[in-house]
């Protein structure tokens, strides 16, 4: 048996091959034994069972007409419809050792959404409108309790953005993880239709970069923040709440503000989510061959918590900024005259920068 809990089906014991006339009254018998063993080994049929039970009271009920219901129970089925010419976009993603942060605090309603929020910035760099969900969540040892707490993120950040959670997974692999810890992950399928997606290679000189804030970490950086910020100090006040709030703040998801640009007729060139590598290694993918993006600090705040690790790393300007998103979480590339229009759209964003003809050898972000 696969210590793995579907969200599409519910484990259960098995009668270890005995055809059913041969099983007989021996079956109940042989399940328990099958149960008792696999338990021995660190698998808890039981509470891959309750966490199923817990799922399904937590999570938001199918509302999409899209989502096929009874067809089968290993998978689940959308019909698309409402587009034109449409093309799939999908990425998968995680969360990172923030997970460990909120497996010490056991704080777990935060990162379900993290993962969401995170996978849909993702795909809203290519214009996707989000269509379904799904997760992974592996254990050590199963939690019901912490597991539902997780899956309930996930399923609330789906409907906030009126995504199905499809499906998804849930496996109990003792020896591979610690008791206490876990992994998540995620993958989302949105669409476009053709005409609609992002093309970068209309970035063009003069162009200006449009910087949305970050209100922490988001999901990266975290090895080097649980470094210099140890579980002793997680619970020192901070900034009107503690270090804990501010390393599990929600990863937040920037599609309502984009839309709202693109409402007030702004078009948006190119789009840029600020993750690992910070705005040193992800503008540059928005960014055709040719031009550089010339950004500069000063003109937004980086949050407080990011000082703090940047002061007590010492990290230089140029790590900093490759470790963390230093501030903005995501970046739009929009014509200089439309400018004005998407910061009137998008509360809280600022004109961090502008795209420039790159030098032969020259960087392809400059920061000054």
């Amino acid at each position: 048996m696969n210590p793995k809990h579907s969200r599409f089906r519910r484990s259960g014991a098995t009668n270890l091959g005995l055809r059913p006339q041969e099983a007989g009254a021996t079956s109940t018998r042989n399940e328990k034994c099958v149960t008792d063993a696999y338990t021995q080994a660190g698998v808890s049929i039981e509470a891959g069972n309750e966490a199923v039970a817990r799922y399904r009271r937590v999570l938001p009920k199918h509302t999409d007409p899209r989502v096929l219901e009874g067809i089968g129970g290993f998978a689940g089925c959308f019909a698309l419809s409402g587009f034109r010419d449409p093309v799939l976009v999908a990425s998968t993603d995680g969360v990172g050792t923030k997970l460990l942060v909120a497996a010490e605090l056991h704080r777990f309603d935060t990162i379900g959404r993290d993962l969401v929020n995170h996978c849909v910035n993702d795909i809203l760099c290519l214009n996707a409108v989000p269509l379904f969900f799904l997760d992974y969540l592996a254990v050590g040892k199963l939690d019901p309790a912490m597991a539902a707490a997780v899956v309930a993120g996930v399923g609330a950040a789906c409907a906030e953005h009126e995504m199905t959670l499809l499906g998804g997974e849930t496996a109990e692999m003792p020896g591979l993880y610690q008791v206490g810890h876990f992994d998540l992950a995620g993958t989302i399928v949105g669409a476009v239709e053709r005409g609609e997606l992002i093309d970068i290679t209309r970035v063009a000189a003069g162009d200006v970069i449009v910087g949305l804030p970050a209100n922490g970490f988001h999901t990266n950086g975290y090895s080097l923040v649980r470094k210099v910020l140890p579980p002793s100090r997680w619970r020192e006040p901070f900034d009107g709440a503690t270090v804990a709030d501010a390393l599990l703040a929600v990863h937040p998801s920037f599609l309502s503000a984009i839309r709202s640009a693109q409402r007030a007729g702004v078009t948006i060139k190119a789009m840029a989510h600020i993750t690992g590598g910070g705005l040193i290694d992800n503008l540059p993918r928005a960014l055709p061959p040719g031009l550089a993006a010339h950004v500069h600090p000063e003109r937004w705040k980086v949050p407080a918590i990011m000082q703090v690790v940047v002061s007590e790393a010492a990290l230089d300007r140029d790590g900093a900024f490759r470790v963390f998103n230093m501030g903005i979480g995501f970046c739009a590339i929009v014509a200089a005259a439309q400018a004005s229009t998407a910061l009137a759209a998008m509360p809280g964003s600022a004109v961090i920068g502008e795209i420039e003809p790159k030098s032969p050898h020259g960087d392809p972000v400059v920061i000054s």
